[in-house]
């Protein structure tokens, strides 16, 4: 049934496009930006409500954030794209047995913050709120959460920041960019316009938000996992990141997919982050 959906609304906006191909890479552009919220469960709603919950603020937007306290360094926990907080239950889990101070937050138009689209920019906005009231000294990023978090640091360089995870994180929008269009079935002339209204938008072509080369700025030592089985990011993706910091070493995983929920990943992130 969702591949059929999928086929009628590219069909329907490419269409569209014939009458106004503005119009219709605007719709486009709505969809690929607007999440569906995540479904909880049992363990899930038991993660969040062991947490202190704080909302902060970034202009219109609450932000909700999570505090489970600890004596040890701060991590800063940012997930990724139709995902919340709870997506670390299992990570949460392993830090606070050893003590760590973990922060975590929901992206935008995620979990419990406002919203109703998202992108990288915006979420970098939100990490850098919720960074200058916590000073992480370690953030671990999923899949677009790495991302905004690499746009965020090369923006903003927060001195208290001294290591990166990145897991199954994409390196160029470009390419997430094509992926969507592809998935949709879209034309010519809808791409086309995609890309001059994200420049009328964000003041940049999709080539020129690239993380790969964000990096390039960052000093912390950053640690990139990526399973080559990843069927939403590929694994070439985590050898541009790796070219692009100063001081990084990719993990390679096998069977685990694109959300690298497991033990073993779990155990690579401590074995980095322990001073």
């Amino acid at each position: 049934m969702k591949k059929y959906i999928i086929k009628f609304i590219g069909s329907y906006l490419n269409i569209l496009s014939f009458i106004s191909a503005d119009y219709a890479a605007r719709k486009a552009l709505d969809i690929f930006a607007t999440p569906r919220k995540g479904r909880l469960n049992a363990k899930h709603i038991a993660t969040l409500k062991s947490a202190k919950k704080i909302k902060l603020k970034h202009e219109e937007h609450n932000i909700m954030t999570y505090h489970w306290q600890g004596q040890k360094a701060t991590v800063l926990l940012v997930h990724g794209w139709e995902s919340n907080t709870a997506r670390w239950h299992n990570n949460i889990e392993h830090l606070t047995k050893q003590d760590y101070n973990i922060i975590a937050l929901d992206a935008p138009a995620h979990g419990a913050s406002d919203g109703n689209f998202f992108n990288a920019l915006l979420y970098a906005e939100f990490i850098n709120v919720v960074a200058q009231k916590h000073q992480p000294d370690i953030i671990i990023g999923h899949s677009v959460g790495g991302m905004a978090s690499i746009f965020f640091q090369q923006k903003y360089q927060i001195d208290s920041i001294k290591k990166m995870v990145l897991l199954g994180a994409p390196s160029e929008f470009s390419g997430v960019l094509k992926n969507y269009t592809r998935l949709l079935g879209y034309n010519r002339k809808i791409e086309q316009q995609l890309d001059k209204i994200i420049i009328e938008r964000f003041g940049a072509a999709p080539n020129d938000f690239s993380a790969s080369k964000y990096a390039q700025d960052i000093e912390a030592q950053s640690l990139i996992i990526h399973d080559t089985e990843d069927n939403i990011i590929p694994y070439s993706d985590a050898k541009l990141l790796n070219q692009g910091f100063k001081n990084s070493k990719i993990i390679t995983t096998k069977g685990f997919g694109h959300s690298l929920n497991n033990d073993s990943v779990s155990n690579y992130i401590l074995e980095f982050i322990k001073v």
